[in-house]
């Protein structure tokens, strides 16, 4: 029953691994675009908003302009002789104390054109150019953003590489192991071994099935990540990497010192610039203001007649002396931000360069760990030969040469593993200097 429910699961694994294999080399994923990455997408989102809220500082500049249309009823003596007065119909009669005092209801259909136009306001314009530098924080973000991505692009395609190298470690392993159990089987069969020897072979194939398994799944899963990061539809593909997963020796600078010109970087410098803005847009509020305005109207008793027209125009100098200590608290809450924004600033940087001597370190310890691998897979390679001489003169036992083997197919993963964790060393590396 066991081996039926893994015979079923081993082809399971194989039709859903019989897809559309796309080959896909390094230099046609670099030219690959990543604009269509959701995450990037998002950041780009942000960005536009930041821009669209901006626009909103227009009207700094730009005049407001409005026009109605209004009718109005009344009897009362001060707006009734007003209405008649703007609708131009004014005679001596009107002055008649009788009909001053006691006016019959008149009606006033008026329309109105209103322009207001700034002139002098400085705190709406620090605080534009606050929002200016929000969006070139953003903007700065962005580039970060689509930097990492390059970054989780190439380690997924080495992760690729890596799953590929696995599942053809496994299957030549898979072969050794076969044919090491087809001497055994014939051994058994002219009664040189024991049962016990063939079992153990038999849990070895069986083990090296379900390595397989799990490596077919994992360049599926590689595969998917892949497809994830370009936003491509991935049903019934998988990608598989032209080159294979290889030994890149690099030379690194050893200027551990952070790049000034790093984008992240460059964005917490240019917050504090936004805030600096915002402080003094707090301050510039008590500063006085300098608007125009005017209207031209147009009145008359009759809905489509305006034989009464005028205008008015102004400017108007304004200057608060006391908000209440608003101001005041928003120039101390901006200060606090501004002072946060540096102890963050400040942070991030010492953190950023712990990370940066870390990944140099870490690229060190990659590249030793791929030569005692390689080491140890050479010896490996070794011993097994000698087993294996030695079993065919049957000076061995058959689990020794079992263990030989496994322990040889192990190594050599691990030697592929550590090839992979050097070479994703190296391109954080690089991304962190960047």
């Amino acid at each position: 029953m066991r081996k039926l429910v893994l015979v079923i699961s081993i082809l399971k694994v194989s039709l859903a691994f019989a897809q559309d294999t796309i080959q896909i080399s390094w230099e046609e994923l670099s030219e690959k675009s990543l604009d269509n990455n959701l995450q990037l997408q998002l950041a780009q989102k942000e960005t536009e908003l930041a821009e669209a809220e901006l626009l909103a500082s227009r009207a700094l500049y730009l005049p407001n302009i409005t026009a109605s249309y209004s009718v109005m009823n009344t009897n009362s003596p001060l707006n009734a002789f007003g209405f008649k007065l703007n609708q131009s119909r004014i005679t001596m009669e009107d002055f008649n104390p009788d009909f001053l005092n006691r006016p019959d209801n008149i009606t006033d259909f008026s329309a109105k054109i209103e322009i207001q136009q700034p002139i002098i306001n400085r705190d709406g314009v620090y605080q534009k150019k606050a929002g200016k530098v929000k969006s070139e924080v953003l903007k700065i973000k962005q580039q970060r953003a689509k930097e990492y991505l390059q970054f989780e692009l190439n380690k997924s395609y080495r992760m690729l590489q890596l799953a590929y190298k696995m599942l053809g470690t496994l299957e030549d392993a898979k072969q050794t192991t076969l044919a090491n159990k087809k001497v055994i089987d014939n051994y058994f069969n002219n009664g040189l071994i024991q049962k016990s020897e063939v079992l153990y072979m038999d849990v070895r194939v069986n083990e090296i099935e379900s390595q397989i398994h799990f490596a077919k799944s994992n360049i599926r899963n590689a595969s998917d990540y892949l497809f994830m990061l370009l936003n491509e539809d991935s049903t019934d593909k998988v990608y598989k990497p032209s080159e294979e997963l290889s030994y890149e020796s690099a030379m690194l600078d050893t200027d551990l010192n952070l790049n000034p010109n790093r984008k992240d970087l460059q964005a917490y410098e240019k917050s504090l610039e936004a805030y600096d803005w915002m402080i003094k847009s707090s301050k510039s509020k008590f500063l006085p203001r300098l608007n125009a305005f005017g209207s031209f109207e147009l009145h008359d008793n009759k809905v489509h007649e305006f034989d009464g027209r005028g205008y008015l125009v102004g400017l108007q100098l304004s200057w608060n002396f006391f908000d209440g200590l608003k101001s005041k608290s928003e120039q101390a809450t901006y200060k606090a931000d501004y002072n946060r924004a540096q102890a963050e600033i400040e942070q991030y940087s010492q953190k950023s360069e712990l990370e940066l001597r870390k990944a140099y370190r870490q690229v060190s310890d990659a590249d030793n760990k791929v030569v005692l691998t390689e080491k140890a897979w050479e010896h490996s390679k070794e011993a097994y030969r000698i087993r294996k001489n030695r079993y065919d003169q049957g000076l061995e036992k058959s689990a020794d040469l079992l263990t030989a083997e496994t322990v040889m197919a192990q190594k050599e993963l691990e030697y592929h593993q550590a090839i992979f964790e050097y070479n994703v060393a190296v391109e954080y590396y690089q991304f962190l200097k960047a």
